[in-house]
């Protein structure tokens, strides 16, 4: 059996990819052109394969990608080719779901908003002031200020995409009282408490119904520009929509626009269509966005998280054994 790796993988991940491939080879190639003459008669694949690598495989059996996302990794002849491929999906999901977490922690809270004007040395309760609320009397009435800060629990919470992350944020959502509702392409069972899952033709009526929606879906053809403006005219005036799925899958013009006028309350952001965003962009200047610059997975869990599916994935192939984390290349997840 014989492994080809490129780009060049760094001595100590490279002495233990060798460990699980035993007794098979490991060529770790520095150039396309070195990958292409060592991949002729290699079994398996990990790293960036191009249309002239494969090409040149003449048995090639399997592809590991490097990443979860696959929309820069697949083309058509991988797509047409017998060898299976995996991807690195489940390495993020409790690192993207504390994110996720937080921005709704922010919105329900309004730190976003109280971290500038602290900036700013402001005391100033967001909506308004606490008439009707002295100090000997206590809160009599419901104010505007009450108002303006909400709890998570008790609020409804969408999750598009019901893979390891949206369940993970489903846990989430659910141990803090939450409802949570969701829809995924595939009818999978959802973790413990989550209210209803469905397909994706139920979109429009998760949009009405969540205070916060959170996209965590992977990039395919059918996601590109899912959320535009007709959609987010379905969703109510005060929620909240999270992107930390893919950046494409968001108009950023009709968010903006929606976002300007009120027509959602606002925006948490980790991933764009233009990546990184321009420092013009409109978005930049919006109180209610929180923007980060696509963070939300790094931990330092994850390098070993990546290695540890490569090594049992190749532990697996060196026996027989099935794959973890199969997609379906048409699909692309």
């Amino acid at each position: 059996m014989k492994l080809v790796t490129y780009p060049e993988v760094e001595p100590d991940r490279l002495e233990r990819i060798r460990a699980a491939c035993s007794p098979g080879e490991v060529a770790s190639c520095a150039s396309e052109a070195d990958a292409a003459v060592e991949i002729a008669d290699a079994d398996a694949f990990f790293g960036k394969l191009t249309p002239e690598m494969l090409s040149a495989a003449q048995r090639l059996r399997w592809v590991q990608s490097p990443t979860a996302s696959l929309e820069h990794f697949i083309f058509p002849e991988l797509v047409e080719h017998p060898a299976v491929l995996t991807n690195m999906r489940g390495l993020f999901h409790d690192n993207i779901a504390d994110h996720v977490l937080g921005c709704m922690l922010c919105f329900a809270r309004n730190l976003h908003i109280y971290i500038r004007r602290q900036q700013r040395a402001e005391w100033k309760p967001h909506g308004g002031t606490k008439e009707g609320q002295a100090f000997q009397s206590g809160p009599a009435i419901t104010t505007s200020v009450d108002l303006a800060h909400t709890t998570l629990s008790g609020s409804t919470l969408g999750i598009v995409g019901l893979g390891s992350i949206g369940s993970e944020v489903a846990r989430r959502g659910v141990c803090l009282g939450m409802r949570v509702i969701a829809v995924d392409t595939e009818l999978r069972d959802a973790p413990r408490g989550v209210d209803e899952v469905r397909g994706v033709d139920w979109l429009d009526d998760l949009l009405r119904a969540s205070d916060y929606v959170v996209i965590s879906a992977p990039h395919t053809p059918e996601t590109e520009k899912l959320f535009d403006a007709e959609k987010f005219a379905r969703m109510k005036s005060t929620s909240v929509l999270i992107n930390i799925g893919r950046g494409v899958i968001v108009d950023l013009a009709d968010l903006t626009a929606a976002l300007r006028t009120g027509e959602i309350a606002g925006a948490a952001l980790d991933v764009y269509e233009i990546e990184p965003l321009p420092s013009d962009h409109p978005l930049w200047t919006l109180d209610n966005a929180i923007l980060t610059p696509h963070i939300a997975g790094h931990s330092p869990k994850i390098a070993e998280r990546h290695l540890g599916v490569l090594l049992d994935n190749l532990v697996r192939f060196v026996r027989g054994m099935p794959l973890k984390n199969v997609v379906d290349k048409r699909r692309w997840y």
